[in-house]
C-alpha cells in the first residue's frame, strides 16, 4: 500500500518545512507581543501541512482502489481555511476606534495557506509566499514606521467664557500643520461651560502633543481633551 501513498521521507520533509516557516513567522509575532505567537503559528502551519497530506493520501488511496471515484482532495483544505478564519477572529481586539490584531489574524490565515501549499508538495510556491510574508512582517515594519500616516483626532476644549476663541485655536493648530475639518459646539449651562469640539487631521504626530501643551497655556481654556476618531466620520 505504501507505493500509492506519500513516502515517509516526503512526509517528514513537508512537516519539518512547515514547522520552520511557521516558527519564523510566529517568532516575529511573539516578539511584538501577539497572543498568537511562536507556538500558535508553528502549530497552525504544521496542522495545515498535515491536513493537506491526509487529503492527498486519501485521494491517492481511493483512486488506487477505484479510478472511477471522483474525489476532490482540496475540499478538506478549503474547510481548513474557513476554520482558520474563526481562529483569526479571536485575536482581533477593538478598543474604541482602535483595532488591534489584524496583522496577526492575517498571518494566521496566510500561514495556514502556506502549510496547505507545502502539504501539497508545492515547495517553490510555498517557499516564495513564506519569503514574501517574512519580508512583509520583518522588513516592511521598519519602513511602515517611517511613513507619515494621516492621524485623525478630536480636540475638545472647555471654557467658561462665550467669546470667540476659534481664531486663536485654529491659528495654533495651523502652526503645527493640523487641519480642521469641522467645529461643533456645546453649552453646559449647569456647569457654566462652553465646549468647542474640533475634528482635525494631521501627519505631524509630534505636533499633537506640542499643540496640547500650547493650548494649555491659554488663560481662557479650562480643560482640553484629545481623542482618536474614525476617518469615515468626516467623509
Amino acid at each position: 500500500m505504501s507505493h500509492i501513498m506519500i513516502s515517509v521521507q516526503e512526509t517528514i520533509l513537508r512537516l519539518l518545512l512547515g514547522a520552520i516557516i511557521g516558527g519564523i513567522i510566529g517568532f516575529e509575532r511573539e516578539v511584538h507581543g501577539s497572543q498568537a505567537g511562536f507556538r500558535t503559528q508553528l502549530i497552525v502551519c504544521v496542522a495545515a501541512v498535515l491536513i493537506m497530506i491526509v487529503s492527498e493520501n486519501y485521494y491517492l488511496k481511493l483512486n488506487h482502489i477505484d479510478p472511477t471515484f471522483r474525489i476532490d482532495p482540496a475540499r478538506i483544505a478549503a474547510g481548513t481555511l474557513i476554520g482558520i478564519g474563526f481562529l483569526g477572529a479571536g485575536v482581533i481586539v477593538k478598543s474604541g476606534f482602535v483595532i488591534r490584531g489584524l496583522t496577526t489574524a492575517a498571518s494566521l490565515w496566510i500561514i495556514s495557506a502556506i502549510g496547505l501549499t507545502i502539504g501539497a508538495g508545492l515547495y517553490f510556491e510555498g517557499g516564495l509566499t513564506a519569503a514574501i510574508t517574512i519580508i512583509a512582517l520583518f522588513v516592511l515594519r521598519k519602513l511602515e514606521k517611517k511613513i507619515k500616516i494621516l492621524l485623525y483626532r478630536t480636540i475638545t476644549i472647555s471654557t467658561r467664557i462665550t467669546e470667540n476663541i476659534e481664531d486663536s485655536v485654529i491659528q495654533i493648530l495651523s502652526d503645527h500643520k493640523i487641519k480642521v475639518h469641522s467645529i461643533d459646539y456645546e453649552h453646559n449651562m449647569q456647569k457654566g461651560k462652553f465646549i468647542y469640539i474640533f475634528q482635525v487631521s494631521t501627519r505631524n504626530k509630534k505636533g499633537i502633543k506640542e499643540t496640547l501643551l500650547k493650548l494649555g497655556k491659554l488663560d481662557f481654556i479650562k480643560e482640553i481633551r484629545i481623542s482618536s476618531y474614525r476617518a469615515d466620520t468626516i467623509f
